[in-house]
């Protein structure tokens, strides 16, 4: 089955270790189904009366070292078989990951994180149950049966009774077949349902600040909790049908075991068999039950690791719409940043983004991009990182077409900050050194200090050693954005985008930063991308957008003599709102 090629793929490169593993546990089957035999022999001893002192402390010493060697074998074969399991566990966790950091955004735009963390944590647990304790129970179940059979033959026992006995066995493959696929279909369920559940639980616990400012504690509740009934009743189906087929099996194995009690115990009494031949025919009855009920459970357990897999394959086999192509060249050197005639629409949507942007930013100069809410600046600085692909031919740097650029060299002369950058839960020296983890600490409070963070770092007790906690909860939001600007300037980028970074600082801070920034982004190239005015009024030049389009293009002072356009209208509008403050 193709879902399960993951699962066999390892089972091939490990096929030594495991075959070790298999090896270890039919010898303790084997080893096991002796137990029967010694018994029998104790019960003709005894009957005849043959069985003296020395004897039984003879069967005793053997049985005990059955006893011994099985738990020895049996072990050493489950330890192998586990511990290749939860490395298949290790490695599959690392693939979805390196997966996860390959996928374009527009991916995760349609995927929920809680989702996302149920195909590392549910999907990958199921799977490397059915590769631990599956490999191990259909190995024990198939030779102890096998076993168990061989043994009854040498024994004496009739083969007329063992086939009659068994028989009731036979009925296993039909139930296997109609119940198999019945209950894969219902572990699906509970996995998108538990896939569900865990995306609502991430939500509801990121939001649980919102939710205790409006005091809707309840409707929280009732949010989450209409998630936690969906995995209750899909469960609840998978229940009622898998616990069906168990308590078959067991049930087929328990009628196996009268039959052999009617016709063994008639033939007992016509002396066709010795006493002991028949308590050794029924114990090994009693052993095949084991073996029936593990495979009902491997069986279970194989449907729901197959649904599992399924998921994953399916993550796996994602493209990613932004990939390197084949002919993929390295970012050869800085240059101007030529827009030519660009046009994008998200996808799935009809509208435009941005309608036949062109414009160019030499190197070496600061061009401001300014506009409404919605009118594509963000978009153009994604579509410039491709975490969009933009249309060929569309943007160059230095007369190179970035969609023909890897991705690695593209990014990596690019410093994004963005205005609600993540942070994450370490220190502050850690994020903001982020993208050189060989920079000392002379580095790091300079890039603090350019983004005017170091005053703030010093009072705290910790200093640069303060956790942040999840997303940076212990600073406010213009510390964020600060921390995140200091991390930008870290990497020392060839060009640097800011996208509304410096929106939730003041106006002086704003203005420090500003001044930092023109001292040492001199003859670097830097793209402003704003609301505010003041953040843009140095640039060589400044784009104004509206709706997708540029509507208006120059200096702060050529821009200014247009009093009719939108430049001037937001520079009263926001000076208006300065005065008012």
């Amino acid at each position: 089955m193709k879902s399960f090629e993951l699962l066999t793929a390892y089972l091939k490169k490990n096929w030594p270790l495991y075959l070790t593993a298999v090896i270890l546990i039919i010898a303790s089957n084997g080893v096991q189904a002796l137990l029967p035999q010694v018994l029998g022999k104790v019960t003709d001893g005894l009957k005849e009366g043959s069985l003296g002192q020395q004897g039984i402390i003879r069967y005793s010493l053997m049985l005990l070292t059955i006893a011994v060697s099985y738990g020895v074998l049996f072990g050493l074969g489950q330890f192998t078989i586990m511990r290749l399991g939860r490395r298949f566990e290790f490695l599959t966790r690392g693939k979805i990951f390196a997966q996860f950091s390959r996928l374009s955004e527009d991916y995760f735009s349609k995927q929920g994180t809680g989702k996302l963390l149920s195909y590392v944590m549910n999907d990958v647990t199921s799977v490397r149950e059915a590769i631990s304790f599956g490999m191990t129970q259909t190995t024990n179940a198939v030779f102890m049966v096998i076993s168990c059979i061989v043994m009854m033959l040498i024994t004496g026992i009739p083969a007329s009774l063992m086939l009659v006995s068994i028989c009731p066995l036979a009925l296993i493959p039909f139930l296997v077949t109609y119940f198999g696929p019945r209950i894969r279909a219902r572990s699906m369920a509970v996995q998108e349902n538990l896939a569900s559940m865990t995306e609502s639980a991430d939500e509801q616990i990121g939001g649980i600040r919102v939710t205790k400012t409006f005091a809707i504690e309840e409707t929280a509740r009732q949010r989450f909790g209409s998630t936690v009934e969906n995995v209750r009743g899909a469960q609840l189906h998978l229940v009622r049908l898998s616990s069906l087929f168990q308590a078959l099996l067991p049930f087929l194995g328990a009628l196996s075991l009268a039959v052999s009690l009617i016709v063994g115990g008639y033939m007992t009494l016509q002396h066709r068999m010795t006493l002991g031949s028949f308590v050794a025919l029924t114990f090994y009855l009693r052993m095949l039950t084991g073996p029936l009920q593990q495979i009902g459970n491997v069986i279970n357990m194989m449907q729901r690791s197959g649904a599992s897999l399924d998921r994953v394959n399916r993550l796996l086999a994602e493209v990613p719409s932004v990939r390197d192509r084949k002919s993929a060249v390295p970012l050869r050197s800085a240059g101007s940043i030529v827009f030519d005639h660009l046009s994008f629409s998200y996808p799935g949507s009809t509208d435009k983004a941005l309608d036949d942007i062109s414009f160019s930013i030499p190197e070496g100069h600061t061009v401001g991009l300014i506009g409404r809410t919605g009118s594509g600046k963000t978009t153009l600085a994604k579509l410039l990182l491709r975490i969009y692909e933009p249309p060929e031919g569309t943007i160059t740097i230095g007369g190179q077409d970035i969609t023909k650029l890897t991705l690695e060299t593209l990014r990596r002369k690019i410093g994004y900050v963005p205005q609600d950058g993540f942070l994450f839960s370490t220190d502050i020296a850690d994020n903001i050194s982020f993208s050189d983890r060989s920079a000392d600490m002379g580095q790091i409070r300079f890039a603090a200090e350019q983004a005017l963070l170091l005053e703030s770092v010093n009072s705290f007790p910790e200093g640069f050693e303060t956790k942040l906690g999840e997303r940076g909860v212990t600073l406010s939001g213009g510390q964020r954005q600060r921390a995140s600007l200091a991390r930008g300037l870290m990497k020392k980028p060839e060009f640097l985008i800011l996208d509304d970074s410096m929106s939730a600082v003041d106006a002086l801070t704003e203005s420090g930063i500003l001044g930092n920034l023109v001292k040492d982004r001199r003859g670097k190239t830097t793209l402003i991308i704003a609301h505010r005015i003041s953040s843009v009024q140095h640039a060589n030049e400044i784009i104004v957008l509206d709706e997708g389009r540029i509507v208006q293009r120059g200096t702060h002072e050529q821009l200014m003599q247009h009093p009719e356009g939108m430049y001037a209208s937001l520079y009263r509008i926001q000076q208006e709102g300065l005065q008012h403050a």
